[in-house]
C-alpha cells in the first residue's frame, strides 16, 4: 500500500474499538438494515449525518449531495428515494441544510465557478422566489443563512411532491417529511416547522391524483 495507510489503520482501530463495546456490532449490522430515516443532506464534510443526531451505522439511510437539493430529474436522489420509501419503508424523510454552506453561497455570487453553475441554478431559483425579502437583509451573513433555510424548505416540499411520496400517502404508508438545518458553529439542529405527513399538507398544484 503505497498512499493512505493512515486510514487503513484508522479504519482497523475503528473496528476493534466497536467490537470491544458490543462483539457481535458487525453480525448483527450484516444481517438487514431497516433504518425508520432517510436523511437528504450536504455534501459538506463539516455535516455527517449519523454523528449529528448520535446514531449507529445502520439506524439512518443518507444521500448527500451539494446544498442539499432536490430536483425532479435527479434520478440518483429520486433512486435513493424510492428504495427508502418502497423497500426500506422509512417512516421519515430528513432534508437538512446547514448555515455557511458554500453552495447556497456561490449561488448568490454573480461570477462563474464551473460545472457547478448548472447545479447551483436550482438555489438561484429559491433565490429569485425571495429576492425581495432576502435582499431587505443588510449583511451577507443573514442574507446566507435565510437563503440557506429557504432552500431547505423548497427541497422539503420537491420531496413531497414527488409521486414516490404522494404513492406512499395515498397507499396509507406511515410517511413524514421533516425540514431541519444544522449550525456548525455550535453543532445544534434546529426544526424549521416543516413537517409534512399527508398530501392534504401540500399544494393543490402539485397533488397528484
Amino acid at each position: 500500500m503505497r498512499v493512505l495507510k493512515h486510514l487503513f489503520d484508522n479504519n482497523k482501530n475503528w473496528a476493534l474499538r466497536m467490537k470491544e463495546k458490543d462483539k457481535d456490532f458487525f453480525l448483527n449490522l450484516s444481517k438487514q438494515q431497516s433504518p425508520e430515516y432517510l436523511w437528504i443532506g450536504c455534501s459538506d464534510s463539516r455535516v455527517p449525518a449519523n454523528q449529528i443526531v448520535d446514531l449507529l451505522p445502520g439506524e439512518i439511510f443518507v444521500h448527500r449531495n451539494i446544498a442539499n437539493v432536490v430536483v425532479h430529474t435527479d434520478l440518483n436522489c429520486l433512486s435513493v428515494i424510492q428504495f427508502a420509501v418502497e423497500v426500506l419503508k422509512v417512516k421519515h424523510i430528513i432534508v437538512c441544510g446547514h448555515y455557511g454552506c458554500g453552495g447556497v453561497k456561490a449561488a448568490l455570487e454573480s461570477k462563474e465557478h464551473g460545472l457547478i453553475d448548472n447545479w447551483l441554478r436550482n438555489i438561484k431559483d429559491v433565490y429569485r422566489y425571495h429576492q425581495e425579502k432576502i435582499d431587505a437583509l443588510k449583511s451577507e451573513n443573514e442574507k446566507i443563512s435565510l437563503l440557506c433555510e429557504l432552500n431547505v424548505a423548497e427541497q422539503a416540499a420537491n420531496v413531497c411532491h414527488t409521486t414516490i411520496v404522494q404513492n406512499a400517502w395515498k397507499s396509507g404508508q406511515q410517511l413524514t417529511v421533516h425540514g431541519w438545518i444544522y449550525n456548525i458553529e455550535d453543532g445544534i439542529l434546529k426544526d424549521l416547522d416543516i413537517c409534512i405527513s399527508s398530501l392534504d399538507e401540500i399544494s393543490k398544484t402539485y397533488r397528484l391524483k
